[in-house]
């Protein structure tokens, strides 16, 4: 299953990368040296993130667009698609 959602990107106040969350996904961050790097860490945590909620019995968010998100100036949004690999008998 490919599950999308939006990732907003900033640069780190001291310069040394680019700090990554997801609006839909509470507590959901990463960060990485460069952005390509940080888009690989933050589909991790966000992959991470979903397989809890999933094996919770949780539904997931909704997803939100990119024109209702109130952005910091600067910021990058990008939507990350997540492969989520059921296994036979998940329910």
């Amino acid at each position: 299953m490919k599950i999308v959602y939006p990732a907003v990107f900033t640069k780190k106040k001291d310069g040394s990368g680019y700090e990554a969350y997801f609006p839909d996904l509470e507590g959901c961050f990463a960060q990485g040296p460069d952005l390509e790097d940080a888009a690989d860490q933050a589909r991790d945590a966000a992959t991470d993130w979903i397989l809890v909620e999933m094996d919770e019995g949780n539904d997931l968010p909704e997803v939100s667009h990119k024109e209702d998100l109130v952005l910091e100036e600067g910021s990058i949004v990008k939507y990350l698609t997540m492969t989520i690999q059921l296994v036979p008998g998940y329910d």
